[in-house]
This record gives C-alpha cells, structure tokens and sequence, in this order.
C-alpha cells in the first residue's frame, strides 16, 4: 500500500506567470517571429522530452558553461521548430537569454491545495522532489504549500537531478519508505517515470494539456485531484 507520495515542482505544483508561451510569443515577436501561443504550447512539450531525454545522457549541471549554453540553445531551438518557426541557433540562444530574463513569478496551479489537503487526510507523508540548485523553502512558504510538505528533496542536494537514482533514494530515505511504499508524480517521462522507476518506485505521469498520449505504459492524469482515484483503484 501507497505510504508517501513525491511530486514534482515545476509544471506539476507551479508555473511561471506570465505563461511560458506567452512569454516566448512575446521574446519572439521582438526578432519577428510570429508565434502562436497554442503551438507553442505543444513544442513545449517535444522541447521538454529533449532536455529530460538529454539529462540521462549528461546532466545539465555537470555541463561546461559552453556545453550548457548550447544545450539551451538547441532546446530553444527546438521550440521555435516545433512551433513553425525555424531558426539558427546562435539566434536561438539570442531569444533564450531573453526568454530567461523575461520578468515572471511562480503561481500554484488551481488543483494543488486540494489535492495536497485530501492525500494530507488519508495520513501520506507528502514529499517534493525537484531538478532545481537552489533551496526552495522560501518560495514554497510565499506559494502557502511548505506546511503541507514533510520534506523537499532538491538535485542540489542529492548531487544530481532526476532521472538519476540518488534524488529519489534519497526521497525514499526522508519518507522513511521502500520503494514499492511509494508513488512519484511528475509531468515528465524520462525525469519522473522512468527516473522513478529505476530505482523501483511506481510513478504517474501528469499530462495538464493531453501532449503525451505518445507514452501507453504509463497511466496519465490531467490533474493532481486524480491521485486519490488512482490510489482507491490501486488498492
């Protein structure tokens, strides 16, 4: 039986305000672009593969400043790909230091304090797992979320980011937990399912926008309010 439950932070429990693809639409139109905020939207998510695909090659962290600036320009790159817009990738590492310096704030998504509430009500030890290198208890305290969390496990802390083993081994040892104990939600497949599953944790892959209809072996949800179903029916 489920005794604790990991989850994601970025596209899982928050998001950037303005949206991502309103603020690429945006960068985009200052080198003139035409961008449609729906399709790009649906690059983010091919983009998205690519840099957690990547990560299990090399972790981003562990990249050269060079390497990584050309990590991000290829992932920029592709983006702009995916959304018709083609362009070179000096140019596409132009518009990503923009998009990156782009004013924005963290907002939770609208499912996350009742989902917390109701998996907090069946006695879960509710655990956050993220690929940042940064603390982020003071950004989860400003989001109201920290007091509903019993502990943030961080790549900065583990040493490397998901889809490695030592972030989740180290989230089975703050939950006090084996593997089969456990269950990790994310909104990427090869960082969260496959990098939960590697270390024997069985894992949801959250799709909010119904892009990763590509991935059949692992059940999909659109909100987090759907943990509980899962769970009444893994029973």
């Amino acid at each position: 039986m489920v005794q604790a439950v990991f989850l994601d932070f970025y596209n899982t429990l928050a998001h950037f305000e303005p949206p991502r693809e309103r603020i690429q639409r945006e960068v985009g139109a200052r080198f003139g672009l035409r961008l449609d905020e729906g399709a790009l939207r649906r690059a983010y998510a091919a983009a998205d593969d690519f840099w957690s695909s990547q990560n299990i090659v090399q972790p981003a962290s562990r990249r050269s400043p060079e390497q990584q600036q050309e990590f991000f320009a290829r992932y920029q790159q592709l983006i702009l790909a995916e959304a018709g817009a083609p362009v070179t990738p000096e140019l596409a590492g132009r518009i990503f230091e923009e998009v990156r310096g782009y004013p924005s704030h963290w907002v939770l998504f609208d499912d996350v304090p009742p989902a917390l509430a109701a998996l907090r009500r069946r006695g879960l030890t509710l655990g956050l797992v993220s690929n940042v290198q940064r603390d982020l208890a003071a950004m989860l305290e400003q989001l109201g979320v920290l007091a509903s969390l019993d502990f943030v496990v961080t790549s900065a802390e583990a040493g490397l980011e998901k889809p490695h083993p030592p972030i989740f081994r180290l989230a089975l040892q703050r939950a006090g937990v084996v593997a089969a104990q456990a269950l990790h939600v994310g909104d990427q497949y090869h960082s969260d399912v496959l990098g939960a599953r590697g270390v024997g944790i069985p894992a949801l892959l959250l799709d909010r926008e119904g892009v990763y209809g590509q991935y059949a072996d692992v059940v999909r949800i659109r909100r987090l309010t759907e943990i509980e179903e899962h769970l009444d029916g893994a029973r």
